[in-house]
């Protein structure tokens, strides 16, 4: 099977195409993904030692920063409560509350891109077309020319006490003060739902591009509603797409630092800050690396566990 697809492959790229894709592939899989992805987990199990004692008799394996995760540092007062019950287990609850908190602002965000990018992928890909629909497609585009965290500071203008939102709210009498969005998290979760709406566009455009429209047509001809067009027609076709958008943009918006720096409130905290801190102004790259492959692992089961609730296969999202 594995000779026929090469065989395949170069026949339809040819020898020199084909080695070169190959290799392209390979490279790109096993050096910028797999093996910094083994280094940082690698770290995780490590101690923070010192340059000169690395590598000696104390550069053991140990489930330290893993554990330091859960329960905390030593001489930690918090313990663990379940159903009302306190126990004598250590028990991390800033560390923890803050990753809980970052995994759901992410489903929120993934949540909130999809329900505005749908009706508009909907439209570009079956009522947009020729002229017109490229049109649309290079205006999505053009703006995110612009630099991801120059994007993230205009949001914090926008939205700021004396931006443009207040001043037009407070200017035709809906408010009496200006409300700080920033405090309140609004222009975060503004900032990164704006920030990956490309990522949910995209995969949803080209699924429904490709849907042959006499279906809909056919079952408006037979007086279904539109809100049953879509369940029983649009969505189920467009399932791969949106699953692959929804992906994206919850890992990314998870894993997203720059926004939550520049937009995030004095009492917001994502959890990558906390990873940027260790590795940073911590110093415990291992502690950070823990961290980081804790925010990993917990993604790809959310991510897993999706995938299996919709039933959609990993090769129906890379089509």
């Amino acid at each position: 099977m594995k000779g026929t697809f090469f065989k395949e492959f170069f026949n339809r790229n040819g020898p020199l195409l084909g080695t070169y894709l190959l290799l392209a592939v390979a490279f790109w899989i096993i050096i910028l993904i797999v093996l910094p992805q083994l280094s940082m987990l690698d770290y995780s199990f490590r101690f923070n030692l010192p340059p000169s004692a690395q590598g000696g008799e104390k550069d053991v394996y140990t489930m330290s920063n893993y554990q330091h995760f859960f329960n905390g540092s030593e001489g930690n007062p918090e313990r663990l409560s379940i159903f009302g019950y306190q126990t004598d287990i250590p028990f991390n609850k800033v560390d923890i509350a803050v990753f809980f908190k970052t995994i759901l602002a992410a489903i929120f965000v993934t949540a909130f891109d999809l329900a505005l990018c749908y009706p508009l992928a909907y439209f570009l890909g079956q009522s947009a077309s020729g002229p017109s629909g490229r049109v649309l497609l290079l205006l999505l585009i053009i703006p995110y020319w612009v630099n991801e965290i120059l994007r993230a500071f205009a949001f914090r203008i926008i939205f700021g006490a004396t931006g443009v939102i207040n001043t037009v709210l407070v200017g035709v009498g809906i408010l009496d003060t200006p409300i700080d969005f920033i405090r309140e998290n609004v222009a975060l979760y503004a900032g990164l739902g704006y920030a990956y709406l490309l990522l949910m566009i995209f995969p949803i455009y080209n699924a429904i591009e490709s849907l042959d429209r006499n279906q809909i047509e056919a079952a408006r001809d037979l007086g279904s509603p539109w809100w049953r067009i879509h369940w029983r027609i649009v969505i189920p076709f467009a399932k791969p797409g949106i699953v692959s958008g929804c992906t994206m943009v919850f890992m990314l918006t998870a894993g997203a630092l720059a926004a939550p720096q520049i937009l995030g409130g004095p009492s917001s905290l994502w959890f990558t800050q906390i990873i940027y801190q260790w590795f940073n102004t911590g110093g415990n790259w291992p502690r950070g690396a823990a961290y980081a492959v804790v925010l990993l692992f917990i993604c790809i089961v959310f991510v897993l566990a999706m995938m299996r609730l919709f039933k959609v296969k990993m090769g129906e999202i890379g089509k």
